[in-house]
């Protein structure tokens, strides 16, 4: 027992003495760093908001153990960035030890109000200079962000995680492209007032946030094709307020556009909606048509990219895509009218219990007539069953597909006895192609253009009179028309 006492005292002693030293055993850099980049380009964020945290590798390879004297950034406490160095924040960092053959990360941020270096432009290039010591063998990596201006809606009070409705005032009724808008929150138009948005516009909502349009009320997304001369993108496009490239196909990062009982007349024109939860949900209108949607994308939500509950809507060129849920929703009924459209889903992020497209004509003990006609569309996925009717007898359920591309690939015959999905029934279902690939470009990329001669939507389209271009504004084909939202092309073939 004595010895094991003496032995402890010996090693407590020792490790008293070692916690004691102050760098006797490293020695100083000498210009020797290397860095995982030698500029950290943090993207571009809006003014006034935080960007996402990035990060910087230095190495230490030599044989020595090191330290480095100091570590700072070039503009001092003026500099807008943030770093943080083994655990510390800060702008400054002496005496940062880095064993031999090892390295440690530095982590930067920002935050920057673009008022603080310009008034007149719209956005900002600013940068700055992490210096690693500051003698003779100073070494130094960039940091480089461009700042953007924006118009900000939002509620006097922010609770996150709760609705925070609010109504816009009559200036706010009126969005232009000038610069883009970033949404707190949940505005809502005023009764009877219009909501119009100018081509061009570029609409960012935060977390939780999204738009209202109640009864009586009207959005107007007007937007317009772009061609490759156009100094502005015309297209409209709603999307979240992360800018850094991680975040741009990520689902589920804001709320709803709600279109809610009694809004009348909206419209979405040449228009994409991406990454929210739910891209638009229409609500009834008691046989009012509701919402026109042509030229439209939605893209990445993480329920629907389409949710109608009773709602009354003529859609033409639509492209739905890659939902956690069904990508477009019918419930509860209402009036759908919809022409070469093109519903997919391929969705990558985790289990799907959904298929593509559900009709139908209730929802929690409701029920409500159903009129659907899907002209010319795809509506196809990763799944062998990718439409699916829920009816109750309470209320009509009518619909037709006509000349469209489905998969339904009913191998366990579960429905085979179903009158609902009777494909020799004319009245039901008439010159549609079943189970053959569309042949998209890039469908898990939400590029759904169809190969010419290769994709069987190809020239098998009901010829719809008066005819319309297709969504990238081709003209169709005079007699056989080509199926879903776009006219068959040629794909680019690599080098």
């Amino acid at each position: 027992m004595r010895n094991f006492i003496i032995t402890t005292l010996v090693v407590l002693t020792l490790i008293g003495l070692g916690s004691c030293r102050k760098d006797f055993d490293t020695t100083a850099s000498t210009g020797n760093l290397a860095f995982s980049k030698q500029t950290v380009y943090l993207d571009t964020v809006f003014t006034n908001i935080g960007s996402s945290t990035y990060n910087l590798k230095v190495y230490n390879t030599g044989s020595d153990d090191i330290h480095i004297p100091t570590i700072s950034l070039e503009n001092g406490a003026t500099s807008q960035f943030r770093l943080m160095v083994d655990g510390i924040a800060g702008q400054s960092f002496e005496n940062i030890e880095i064993k031999a053959k090892d390295s440690i990360f530095i982590f930067v941020e920002t935050t920057i109000d673009i008022l603080d270096y310009t008034t007149t432009a719209t956005e900002f290039l600013y940068t700055d200079n992490i210096l690693f010591d500051a003698n003779n063998f100073t070494q130094k990596v960039e940091l480089v962000t461009l700042v953007k201006d924006a118009k900000m809606i939002f509620p006097s009070t922010l609770n996150d995680g709760e609705l925070n409705n609010f109504d816009l005032t009559f200036s706010q009724l009126d969005w232009t492209n000038t610069v883009p808008y970033i949404i707190y929150g949940y505005p809502t138009v005023p009764a009877c007032e219009t909501l119009t948005i100018e081509e061009g516009t570029r609409i960012h909502f935060h977390r939780d946030a999204g738009l209202i349009i109640p009864n009586c009320a009207t959005i107007i997304a007007d937007g317009d094709i772009s061609t490759d001369q156009d100094l502005l993108e015309k297209e409209i496009i709603f999307e979240g307020d992360r800018l850094e490239p991680l975040f741009s196909d990520i689902p589920g990062q804001w709320g709803t556009i709600w279109l809610q009982e009694g809004s009348t007349n909206n419209l979405f024109d040449y228009v994409t909606i991406k990454n929210g939860t739910i891209g638009i949900r229409s609500d009834g209108n008691d046989g009012d048509l509701t919402t026109t949607i042509t030229n439209t994308q939605l893209y990445n939500h993480s329920v629907n990219g389409l949710l109608a509950l009773q709602g009354n809507i003529e859609g033409k060129n639509i492209v739905v895509g890659n939902c956690g849920q069904a990508s477009v929703n019918i419930a509860l009924g209402g009036t759908y009218n919809f022409e070469h459209c093109t519903f997919t889903n391929y969705w990558s992020n985790g289990f799907r219990s959904f298929p593509t497209l559900v009709i139908s004509n209730w929802l929690e003990g409701f029920a409500s007539n159903l009129n659907a006609n899907f002209t010319n569309c795809i509506i196809y996925g990763n799944e062998d069953l990718e439409f699916l009717f829920d009816k109750v007898v309470e209320a009509d359920f009518n619909y037709k597909f006509t000349n469209c591309l489905l998969q339904f690939n009913d191998s366990s015959n579960q429905f085979n006895t179903n009158p609902l999905y009777d494909f020799s029934n004319l009245t039901l279902f008439e010159g549609n192609i079943f189970n053959q690939d569309p042949v998209f470009l890039d469908k898990f990329n939400n590029q759904f253009q169809i190969e010419e001669v290769i994709s069987p939507a190809d020239n098998n389209g009901f010829e719809i009179i008066p005819s319309f271009n297709d969504i990238l504004n081709t003209a169709r084909t005079t007699g056989n028309y080509d199926i879903g939202a776009y006219q068959a092309s040629v794909f680019p073939t690599d080098g």
